[in-house]
């Protein structure tokens, strides 16, 4: 009993919404961690000149309300992706496109040449992804249409926190990770002096936020997701974060796994999707050449962070783009069936990175290679160049793993979910490449109920982080070498 209202346990669901690159999904969560329904919404996207693309944070917002649709929920957590969501003074969407489109107003530029002038984010490592380098390019080639009218610049994440509660406070999660705020010192004046954004250090840095835990929904967002008012609103999280959360600290007992009886830094979480993120923890900053961080409370509350990653990963394994377009013929066929035999690979090699190297070489620069090509395009062939692409991603986990070694984590066993998580080979080439037991959860979609945690825990339900995720069973197989000879 709360407040003299009876609380009927059996009842208590919570909501996890994730905001990816093209959709918007949600998950009714159980108290157990356990999905109950879900549903999903396409989100729209421009490209108002070439390789500029830009989506719509009222669509975004909308298409949230829309699979939200639910009753009986104590509580509700957002995670997205790092996007750039601009509004003005009357919190309306600014454009970030030449165009002048209205409502365009979630940024995707880059702007390579940034870190290589010089400003580093106080030893964490640097990447084009993260915010600084959108807010300059920006203010060099939008100052009239964008920059002189906006007033508060979001993290996608803290948009939909600020559309659910009204408060313009942001998530630590988004500003260590992509913004450069770090704890407990808070943000850095020169850095933003340095790097020709000494403006939004003006009036207590009112454009870029300070950082709250979770709010109450307000009447307004109540009423368009169909919720109570004052419904509990956790902190926000980025998409890969919540995944991290979702699948990182479960308890594995009596699965003799190496970890087991271990601290949680024993663990590293992949997060393995459209691109894959590796998610490492440790109870002091560690530093990882080509590694993002060290990053305080950005995942787990007091665990320091070190995010490796790779990008595209899903694209070449689903055999997007650059491996079926020559092979029409397939599309007759179950593909996986055929693809998922352990074909040898030792005169083809792939080399992954045809989007650039996030971790741990951190080479935007980097393109992708083939070796090995002969000009037959059999099914075999096909199917021997699909095994060489899984295995370079594997071996590429392996360099990021080393890395992470070597600065002082002691991985023990591997997390997975995401889509590729579902793809038997990939995860067994991981467990043969890497050495360690990878550990699937029953619960596919980790990134939802890592949203939901947070939901959870804003409710006040559940003391901490940690007390909810040992109550979820999610460990149904796990995974280690040798599967087959590479």
């Amino acid at each position: 009993e709360r407040g003299g209202e009876l609380v009927h346990m059996a009842e208590m669901f919570y909501v996890g919404v994730d905001v990816g690159t093209a959709s918007v999904r949600a998950a009714l969560v159980t108290r157990e961690g356990l999905l109950k329904s879900s549903a999903e919404e396409p989100i729209s996207i421009w490209e108002p000149q070439s390789d500029h693309f830009v989506q719509s944070s009222s669509d975004i917002w909308a298409k949230c309300c829309i699979v939200v649709k639910r009753s009986q929920i104590r509580g509700i957590g957002f995670d997205a992706t790092c996007s750039l969501v601009v509004l003005d003074e009357h919190f309306q969407p600014v454009s970030v496109c030449h165009s002048g489109k209205n409502d365009s107003s979630r940024a995707g530029c880059t702007y390579n040449k940034f870190w290589s002038s010089g400003p580093k984010s106080r030893g964490r490592g640097h990447v084009s992804e993260m915010q600084p380098p959108k807010l300059l390019w920006l203010k060099e080639n939008l100052k009239e249409s964008c920059w002189n009218k906006a007033a508060h610049f979001f993290d996608l994440p803290d948009f939909l926190s600020w559309k659910a509660t009204g408060s313009l406070t942001r998530s630590l999660c988004t500003l260590v990770c992509k913004w450069t705020y770090c704890p407990p010192e808070g943000w850095d004046d020169s850095f933003w002096t340095v790097i020709g954004l000494a403006d939004l250090v003006d009036n207590n840095y009112s454009k870029i936020g300070k950082v709250s835990l979770g709010q109450g929904m307000t009447s307004e967002a109540a009423a368009d997701m169909g919720l109570d008012p004052g419904t509990a609103v956790g902190a926000s999280l980025i998409d890969a974060h919540a995944g991290g959360l979702g699948i990182i600290g479960v308890d594995v007992k009596g699965f003799n796994l190496p970890c087991e009886d271990q601290p949680i830094t024993s663990r590293m979480a992949m997060i393995c999707g459209t691109s894959t993120c590796h998610m490492a923890i440790s109870q002091k900053p560690l530093f990882v050449p080509g590694v993002w961080g060290p990053c305080l409370s950005a995942m787990v509350p007091d665990f320091w962070l070190n995010e490796g990653g790779q990008s595209a990963t899903g694209r070449l394994v689903w055999l997007q783009d650059h491996l079926v377009i020559l092979y029409p013929k397939l599309f007759c066929v179950n593909l996986y069936t055929y693809l998922n035999f352990d074909l040898l690979t030792s005169s083809l090699h792939v080399w992954p990175d045809f989007h650039g190297n996030r971790s741990p070489l951190a080479d935007p620069t980097l393109k992708g290679m083939v070796v090995g090509l002969t000009c037959s395009q059999t099914l075999d062939d096909l199917a021997l160049l699909y095994l060489a692409t899984v295995q370079a991603l594997a071996f590429g986990t392996l360099h990021i793993l080393k890395a992470l070694e070597e600065a002082g984590h002691d991985i023990k066993t591997l997390f997975f979910s995401g889509g590729l998580s579902k793809n038997p080979l990939y995860v067994k080439v991981h467990a043969n490449a890497t050495g360690l037991p990878v550990v699937l959860s029953d619960q596919m979609e980790a990134v939802l109920v890592g949203a939901a945690v947070l939901g959870a825990c804003a409710s006040q339900d559940y003391s901490s982080i940690q007390v909810f995720e040992y109550v979820l069973y999610i460990l149904v197989e796990m995974f280690s070498k040798p599967f087959f000879d590479l």
